[in-house]
């Protein structure tokens, strides 16, 4: 039946302390343990929102353009096993204010059977779908892949047999800690292939994105006009907030969706 109750509301207690935890793995001999405990096999692809891809192309029909929520519909059109969350884990225990708390994760694969039934319920192939187009439409942006820490909170055994879609905002979600964790923790965590995000001479240094939008910290300012690290994971939400349109993110590869979906795939079994 997974963990019980007591445990994952002893998670939840301690997620305000998500930062300085994130901060052990870079200590010698500690991070080694935490990453064999929390990361090992670990890969998540950020995706950017719908709404920031840039679709009137001249020679593409806007009905024909592959956004990224396509990955999303993908697995979950494939899943033997759906599962949908009561929660957001990282809204409920942050007590957030700006998103929709019910609007929890996606559990894909025969892991979920073992998820206490109190966190959730096994769904349709069409609740999930209209459950994460509730989550886009409410402006959460989601990050998919094989997460060991979900195994390990909710008790989804075996990690080959789960597959978790976040529906995440920036004030609440996790992998806020991404700055805070030892480089290679960290890189497990990526923005998906082709993606780029750039600031264009339109910047008039209103700092706008640097206020609580980047899920990394990536944008910083300099010389009166912001600018984004390597640290971006893509996610768009800078591009959204621009009030002058001065973010702009690009797909430099039409395969970009198909290249994430081969990418997850021997990940997980979701049969």
């Amino acid at each position: 039946m997974g963990r019980p109750m007591w445990f994952v509301n002893l998670i939840k207690h301690y997620f305000p302390d998500r930062f300085r935890i994130a901060k052990l793995t870079k200590w010698p001999g500690v991070g080694k343990l935490i990453d064999q405990l929390l990361f090992a096999g670990d890969d998540v692809l950020y995706l950017p929102k719908d709404t920031v891809i840039p679709i009137h192309q001249p020679i593409t029909p806007q009905e024909s353009v592959v956004l990224p929520s396509g990955v999303v519909d993908h697995f979950i059109e494939e899943a033997g096993y759906r599962w949908i969350m009561n929660t957001c884990f990282c809204r409920d225990a942050n007590h957030c204010e700006h998103y929709p708390i019910d609007l929890g994760c996606v559990f894909l694969g025969e892991a979920v059977l073992r998820v206490n039934p109190k966190l959730g319920h096994l769904a349709s192939k069409e609740e999930v779908l209209d459950h994460v187009q509730r989550a886009r439409e409410a402006g959460l942006v989601h990050m998919i892949g094989r997460n060991r820490i979900d195994t390990v909170w909710a008790g989804a055994t075996p990690g080959n047999k789960l597959l978790t879609i976040c529906n995440c905002c920036p004030c609440c979600c996790l992998w806020r800690v991404l700055p805070h964790l030892e480089t290679s923790m960290s890189a497990r965590v990526t923005r998906m292939p082709g993606v780029n995000v750039v600031v264009t001479d339109r910047c008039v240094g209103c700092q706008r994105c640097t206020q609580d939008v980047c899920f990394v910290d990536a944008i910083h300012m300099e010389g009166g006009r912001a600018v984004i690290s390597d640290a971006c994971r893509g996610c768009g939400l800078c591009v959204e907030v621009c009030p002058t349109h001065a973010i702009q993110l690009s797909v430099d590869d039409d395969d970009f969706v198909e290249k994430s979906i081969a990418r997850l795939s021997p990940l997980v079994d979701l049969k």
